[in-house]
């Protein structure tokens, strides 16, 4: 099948999607969870062959962290597509009533977007969640995970696609896959049928894909994370804290890079820090400051500050007040997630507006920023464009807006010229009109 076949039948897919009942999507989720859940075996041998292929081919460490399965990994990926289920239906929702006139108004409802092409690597684990997200907002999808984990990402698409097709009136089309680079530079030229392109990966990637596209794009980019511990911290919870965001799950994005201390607290946080960071085998590395603190601490070079290691390693910078901090994050983050530990209210706010991120924290782990986490059921990405959809991007990001006009014949001439009659422009409760 060419790729202006799966297109193709996306588009119609969409199409039927945007007309489907709650009910009946639901029903397709919980399929889905079942199949997951029922061939778990199938997934895991599948997966164990991509971990072969990634360990020959040197794939990076925190590339195969990402990639490995086990059947908790399968419990959650089944458990998210419930929690998907379990939220309000985003599409048919009422936002704006507006009367232009009497027996004139005009009705702002949520619509699906239509047809998403997802591109993502290494964790099979994303397949569902992007697939129920793009199921429950009325959307098909186009999937095209790494080469390093082909084998998992066919059989659980496979499922998935098996599973919705049971239901009456859900199209199995609605969920395809794609393999090769080369069906990736043509699913790039299908603007008639492919309405947004989600790339998740580094910020070269996102720029590729942005740059040989006339799609619009929802970039997910790299994770520049940062942790400030503030002078006015509570050291004990600050250690917790940051500890977590390094440690929790290294490869993941929302993992901190970058670690900024004030420096009238540095001498009672740093030691500490760094002997837990030393058990744990955390490469750090640090300003001038920090190296004569801990001088066990490399040296840091300018490139480190902007540098995503998905790693056990960490930069860490001595920073003189909150001003410094934030021009630093604002300088060398990507716009991800980045925390405050502070005991100050007023410092805190200060840092939340002035940071310019999707998600910004207070005494709390960067690893919170997830849509799972953040109660939108699961995410189809983290996105760092200001665009309609920004962090985690759930259901809400998944929709657009559809406008429904109800006149008694009215003409726009009946509005035109020096005796023409006025708009009333009244905004009108939901529901009514």
């Amino acid at each position: 099948m060419t790729l202006t076949e799966i297109a193709s039948k996306a588009k119609s897919a969409a199409l039927e999607l945007a007309r489907l009942s709650s009910e009946t999507k639901n029903a397709a989720l919980e399929k889905m969870a079942e199949a997951l859940e029922a061939n778990s075996d199938a997934i895991l041998e599948a997966n164990r062959k991509d971990l072969e292929f990634a360990r020959k081919e040197n794939i990076p460490g925190p590339l195969i962290a990402r990639l490995a399965l086990d059947e908790n990994k399968i419990k959650s990926m089944a458990k998210g597509v419930r929690s998907v289920a379990k939220l309000a239906d985003p599409i048919g929702r009422e936002t704006s009533v507006m009367e232009l006139d009497h027996d004139l108004v005009s009705h702002r409802l949520t619509c699906p977007i239509g047809v998403i092409g997802a591109i993502f690597e290494s964790r099979p684990d994303a397949v569902p969640q992007i697939s129920s997200l793009c199921l429950k907002s009325g959307n098909a999808v186009i999937l095209k995970g790494g080469r390093e984990a082909q084998n998992s990402n066919k059989v659980i698409v496979s499922l998935l696609a098996d599973a919705i097709g049971k239901v009456e009136g859900v199209p199995a089309t609605a969920v395809q896959m794609i393999e090769t680079r080369a069906e990736v530079a043509e699913m790039l030229k299908e603007d008639k049928y492919i309405n947004l392109i989600v790339p998740r990966g580094s910020n070269a990637f996102v720029k590729y894909i942005q740059e040989n596209t006339k799609i619009p794009v929802l970039g997910h980019s790299e994770g520049i994370c940062h942790a400030y511990i503030d002078d006015q911290a509570d050291v004990e919870k600050a250690v917790r804290v940051v500890l977590d965001a390094k440690l929790q799950y290294p490869a993941a994005c929302n993992a901190i890079e970058n670690l900024l201390i004030h420096r009238d607290i540095a001498d009672k946080v740093l030691p500490v820090l760094a002997k837990k960071f030393a058990e744990q085998k955390v490469e750090l590395l640090g300003c001038d400051k920090t190296c004569q603190l801990e001088p066990a601490i490399k040296k840091a070079s300018e490139a480190e500050w902007d540098t995503e290691y998905n790693d056990l390693k960490l930069a860490v910078k001595i920073v003189s007040d909150l001003q410094e901090a934030v021009e630093f994050i604002n300088t060398h983050g990507s716009g991800h997630t980045d925390t405050i530990l502070t005991e100050n209210k007023e410092t805190a706010e200060k840092f939340m507006n002035d940071v310019d991120s999707a998600s910004v924290m207070c005494n709390a782990s960067t690893r919170f920023a997830d849509g799972f986490r953040y109660g939108l059921g699961a995410e189809i990405g983290i996105s760092t464009n200001k665009t309609h959809a920004r962090g985690p991007v759930g259901l809400e990001g998944l929709v657009i807006y559809k406008y429904k006009l109800y006149g008694k014949g009215q003409t726009v001439a009946d509005y035109s010229g020096a005796g023409g009659k006025e708009f009333t422009h009244k905004l009108l409760p939901p529901g009514k009109g």
